[in-house]
């Protein structure tokens, strides 16, 4: 299945910054209307009542330098 990403962001944060960006989107998901912001453009959907809900926690190996970092992921998917 071809996948097209909607909308996409990125960036570095304190801790405290990015736990007040997840408390917005766990009140937006509740309300099940989630709007997504960026300097440069905006995205609204519709979260229904059961979707599927995914956490995943990587650990990553750089293969030419061996550095390590980690990926923690919360995901929320569903079929419309």
């Amino acid at each position: 299945m071809p996948e097209e990403v909607l909308f996409k962001t990125e960036e570095e944060l304190p801790r405290t910054e990015i736990a007040e960006a997840l408390r917005d989107a766990a009140d937006e998901i509740e309300s099940g209307d989630v709007t997504l912001l960026s300097d440069v453009e905006e995205q609204r959907v519709a979260v229904p009542e059961r979707p599927r809900f995914e956490v995943e926690l990587e650990r990553l190996t750089d293969s030419e330098t061996g550095d390590q970092r980690y990926e923690l992921e919360y995901e929320i998917r569903w079929m419309k």
